[in-house]
């Protein structure tokens, strides 16, 4: 029987939801804000690149973060979801910029949400017919995406579950009172 009060076992979940749900609504709030009405140059390419590299980096300190964390579970949740977020809005950020090329790189303009939609549509291989890339560039770009889809919820996801069960091993060693995760 646990003997740790309600609250004290719930409070890791809450903060977890809390500061994933925050920083979600900030990336998206920076993604609806940014100025995203230029042509995709090849800085923009750059850019992009740098920005998976980033996003890369930041899936190899979430591993150890979640290894080393009094509850791996919760911040293996944090991590997923804030890295899921990140790498839409990166490309997303991208086919927006690709709608304003001369020739446009899609079938019709693309809003803010014409872009996230689409870029979702890709992650979950839905694919709609509605808005589809016309020129090489957002065709590759949108491989690249497709490629690096099946890297994510492959790998990055491997990654970060073998993290979270070295921390939960990791945890089940610790005496009760050093671990402070309520969570077994």
């Amino acid at each position: 029987m646990n003997a740790q009060p309600r609250r004290a076992r719930t409070r890791p979940l809450v903060r977890a939801a809390l500061r994933t749900t925050l920083t979600t609504v900030a990336l998206v709030a920076v993604y609806f804000t940014a100025p995203l009405n230029r042509s995709f140059t090849p800085v923009t390419g750059v850019a992009l690149t740098v920005s998976l590299f980033a996003l890369g980096a930041l899936v190899t300190w979430q591993a150890r973060s979640i290894a080393r964390s009094h509850s791996p579970r919760f911040r293996t949740i944090e991590a997923l979801g804030t890295t899921v977020a990140l790498f839409l809005l990166v490309f997303a950020s991208s086919y927006r910029l690709m709608s304003h090329d001369t020739p446009p790189g899609f079938s019709e303009p693309l809003t803010h949400i014409d872009a996230l939609f689409f870029t979702i549509t890709i992650f979950t291989s839905v694919g709609f017919a509605d808005v589809v890339p016309i020129s090489q560039t957002a065709r590759a770009l949108t491989a690249v995406q497709m490629l690096g889809d099946l890297v994510f919820l492959g790998v990055v996801a491997k990654i970060f579950l073998e993290a979270m069960r070295r921390g939960v091993e990791r945890e089940a060693n610790e005496p009760p009172d050093a671990a402070g995760d309520p969570w077994p």
